[in-house]
């Protein structure tokens, strides 16, 4: 009895070993160098990853190259900090692999210079930020715009700002007007899970009062879609 329960723990055993070894034989792995821009000289940097869209795996490395697997088939957004150089934000997707199942990414770093403190009134446009259609759901392509945002506050500890939500003006003014304020608190929201105080963003929702542009045209509409960031104090 004894020897049967050995065989059958023995063959749950390499079960087990091989199903392991099938899978990480399909993992995809995302690998590449950290280096200088100019010099193209190796930079020790820390390298933080995040699966997409939810973030529900994260993880960090140090030194001057990284290396992790896409769990899932999962996109992963990685994010390159060192000290003296600008952060950087790229977006890694595992469909991009070559025939060795890798995504092979080399990161430059440019030395660093201070985010631009803009004078009070002074109002930007997020060009770059993309939500789903009729929703408030923020896109993974927009996070590296959105990043630039966080580096500003985080410089400049004493600004303020207020994020304006617009529509286009087509559909009922009620709806587009909520739209408008939950894609604001969306941003609103992800800026405070980058460590901003949430006493330094106020937020506003003009639906679609306050157009670009008039024109019944694809573009147009597009335009009026956006959110824009006024510097309210600094």
């Amino acid at each position: 009895m004894k020897k049967l329960i050995l065989v059958l723990i023995l063959i749950i055993i390499a079960e087990r070993y091989a199903f392991t070894q099938t899978a990480d034989a399909n993992l995809v792995w995302a690998e590449g160098k950290i280096i200088h821009a100019v010099t193209k000289q190796p930079v020790e940097a820390k390298i933080i990853y995040q699966s997409l869209p939810y973030g529900n795996r994260v993880g960090s490395l140090s030194g001057s190259n990284y290396n992790f697997p896409f769990l899932d088939g999962e996109k992963y957004a990685i994010m390159v900090q060192a000290e003296g150089f600008e952060p950087i934000k790229l977006l890694l997707d595992p469909a991009e692999a070559n025939a060795d199942k890798k995504v092979v990414k080399d990161i430059e770093l440019t030395e660093g210079k201070v985010p631009e403190k803009h004078p009070v009134g002074h109002v930007m446009r997020l060009d770059n930020l993309i939500f789903d259609q009729g929703k408030a759901r923020i896109s993974p392509e927009s996070y590296p715009e959105l990043d630039v945002l966080v580096d500003m506050l985080s410089t400049h500890r004493g600004m303020v700002i207020q994020l304006e939500g617009h529509t286009d003006y087509l559909g009922p003014a009620k709806q587009n007007m909520d739209l408008s304020e939950k894609r604001v608190n969306a941003v609103k929201n992800y800026l405070i899970s980058k460590g901003v105080h949430k006493n330094r963003v106020k937020t506003k929702a003009f639906g679609g009062t306050k157009p670009l542009s008039m024109q019944d045209t694809p573009e147009a509409h597009a335009a009026n879609r956006r959110v824009e960031v006024r510097v309210l104090q600094n």
